[in-house]
C-alpha cells in the first residue's frame, strides 16, 4: 500500500516576500510539488528545489480560471506521487481562500493535511499604508468581509446594512467591482456619508497606491483615480487614525478628502 504524501496549505502572505513565515520558507525549500495561485509573489517560486513539479491554478476575475474541483483533483493526484506538496495561497489559506474546502476534500480521502497560516492582506496592506486596522479611538470591533459576491442575487450572503449597524470598522476584500453598491448599502444601513474610507491597491508591493476618501464619494474617487484590483477597502473611523510615518516605503497617496 502506497503511503500518500502530505499536502501543506501554506499562506504566502500579502505580496512582500519579506512577510513570508519561516515555516513556509522551510517547506518551500524542500517540497516535491508546488501548486500556486495568481497573487503569489514570483520571488517565492524561486525558493523551491530545481526538480520541484510546479502547477499554476490561479483565479482572477474576468480571466480564465482553473475550476476548484480540478484543483482538488490535482492535489489528490500529487499526493499519490510525492512526499511533500505545498499548496501556496496568497495571504492566509483559510481567509477567503478556499483553503477550508481543499483541506476537507483531502482529509476525507485520507490525505494528511497541515495548515501554515500567512499574513493576510486585510491587515498588512492597511499597515503598510499606515492605517491601524483597530484603534481604541475608533471603536472596539472590525469585520473582515468579501465584496466579491454578486450583490444583486436573490439572497446575498453579506448583510451590508446589518454590518453598518454592528461593526465599528470594515475591511473588504475583492470589493472594487461592487464598490458603488456596497457604499450605497452601508449608507442605507446607517453609516454617515462622511465616514472615512480608504482603498489600498497592490498592498505591500512595488506600485502600492493609497486612496483616502469618504464613503459617499469613494466609488467616484476610485474611478477618477483609476484604482484597480487587487485592492483592500477599509471603511470606518480607523482610517482617520492613519499615521503616514508608519508606512515602510513611500507610496502614491491620493487624498481628495483630507483628514
Amino acid at each position: 500500500m502506497t503511503i500518500p504524501g502530505t499536502v501543506y496549505l501554506v499562506g504566502a502572505g500579502p505580496g512582500d516576500p519579506e512577510l513570508l513565515t519561516l515555516r513556509a520558507h522551510r517547506l518551500l525549500s524542500r517540497c516535491d510539488a508546488l501548486v500556486y495561485d495568481s497573487l503569489v509573489p514570483t520571488e517565492l517560486l524561486e525558493l523551491v528545489p530545481d526538480g520541484c513539479e510546479r502547477h499554476f491554478v490561479g483565479k482572477r476575475r474576468g480571466h480564465h480560471s482553473v475550476p476548484q474541483p480540478s484543483t482538488n483533483a490535482l492535489l489528490l493526484e500529487l499526493a499519490g506521487r510525492h512526499r511533500s506538496i505545498v499548496r501556496l495561497k496568497g495571504g492566509d489559506p483559510f481567509l477567503f481562500g478556499r483553503g477550508g474546502e481543499e483541506a476537507a476534500h483531502l482529509a476525507a480521502r485520507g490525505i494528511p493535511v497541515e495548515v501554515v497560516p500567512g499574513v493576510t492582506a486585510g491587515i498588512a496592506a492597511l499597515a503598510y499604508a499606515g492605517i491601524p486596522v483597530t484603534h481604541r479611538r475608533a471603536g472596539s470591533s472590525v469585520s473582515f468581509v468579501t465584496g466579491h459576491e454578486e450583490i444583486d442575487k436573490g439572497r446575498p450572503a453579506v448583510d451590508w446594512r446589518g454590518l453598518a449597524r454592528s461593526s465599528d470598522g470594515l475591511v473588504i476584500y475583492m470589493g472594487l467591482h461592487n464598490l458603488r453598491r456596497i457604499a450605497e448599502e452601508l449608507q442605507a444601513g446607517g453609516l454617515p456619508p462622511e465616514t472615512p474610507a480608504a482603498v489600498v491597491q497592490q498592498g505591500t508591493v512595488r506600485g502600492q497606491r493609497l486612496l483616502i476618501s469618504q464613503l459617499e464619494r469613494l466609488a467616484d474617487d476610485v474611478e477618477a483615480e483609476g484604482f484597480a484590483s487587487p485592492a483592500i477597502v477599509a471603511v470606518g473611523p480607523m482610517v482617520a487614525q492613519r499615521i503616514a510615518a508608519c508606512a515602510p516605503e513611500p507610496a502614491q497617496v491620493v487624498m481628495p478628502i483630507p483628514f
